[in-house]
């Protein structure tokens, strides 16, 4: 052993190697880290420039600005709402009119009342006017779409839930929406004289 060689020597160089080890290791992380962060900004970009996986690329950053500019707020349709009962029930829209965008979803809720002591069963018919309006009044959820029952002395409120298509023509500016709400089946009256007998004739 070389007396003149400091006590330790071969620790500290140990020390030291193991030292600069980390720092390379934390810096190779450092720049891992730093390039996988760039690499999605960088592959859209490449993806833009050459026009490969467009389809994705619209999919996942155009998604919901796509859903947005379907609402044409440039525009507003005024919806009114109209109802006619045939049968033994109240029948009316909680309003007789709102303010909608094209592509914009919107609620209207009827009311329907029976007033009886029996089960009613009844079906809604829409229709609209203009006339020309009826392709583009897009109904998501409606009471019309299936016969109803309303159980004795029943009370219910049934929503209308709608869009109005962008493609509107735009010379189109209000659209009235009206339910025939009609009972189906009704009972038939009994006529008082059917079955009696005929009165006897005289002598």
């Amino acid at each position: 052993m070389n007396p003149h060689q400091p006590p330790h020597d071969d620790a500290a160089t140990d020390k030291r190697y193991n030292r600069g080890m980390m720092l390379r290791l934390l810096v190779i992380v450092g720049v891992m880290f730093a390039f996988g962060y760039a690499l999605v900004p960088l592959y859209k970009k490449i993806c833009e420039v050459t026009g490969i996986n467009v389809v994705t690329t619209r999919e996942l950053y155009g998604a919901r600005d796509l859903r947005n500019t379907q609402v044409d707020k440039s525009r507003t349709i005024t919806v009114e709402f109209d109802s006619n009962a045939r049968g033994p029930f109240a029948f009316r829209p909680v309003k007789s009119s709102m303010q909608v965008h094209p592509g914009e979803m919107a609620t209207i809720v009827y009311e329907v009342a029976n007033g009886q002591a029996r089960d009613i069963a009844a079906q809604a018919i829409p229709s609209y006017a203009p006339k020309q309006a009826t392709q583009y009044f897009k109904k998501v959820e409606c009471f019309c779409f299936q016969q109803q029952t309303l159980k004795a002395k029943e009370a219910r409120e049934m929503p209308v839930v709608f869009m109005i298509d962008p493609d509107l023509p735009r010379d189109v500016k209000a659209i009235t929406l009206s339910y025939t709400f009609f009972e189906i089946a009704a009972p038939v009256a009994q006529n008082p004289g059917a079955g009696a007998a005929a009165p006897a004739g005289g002598s």
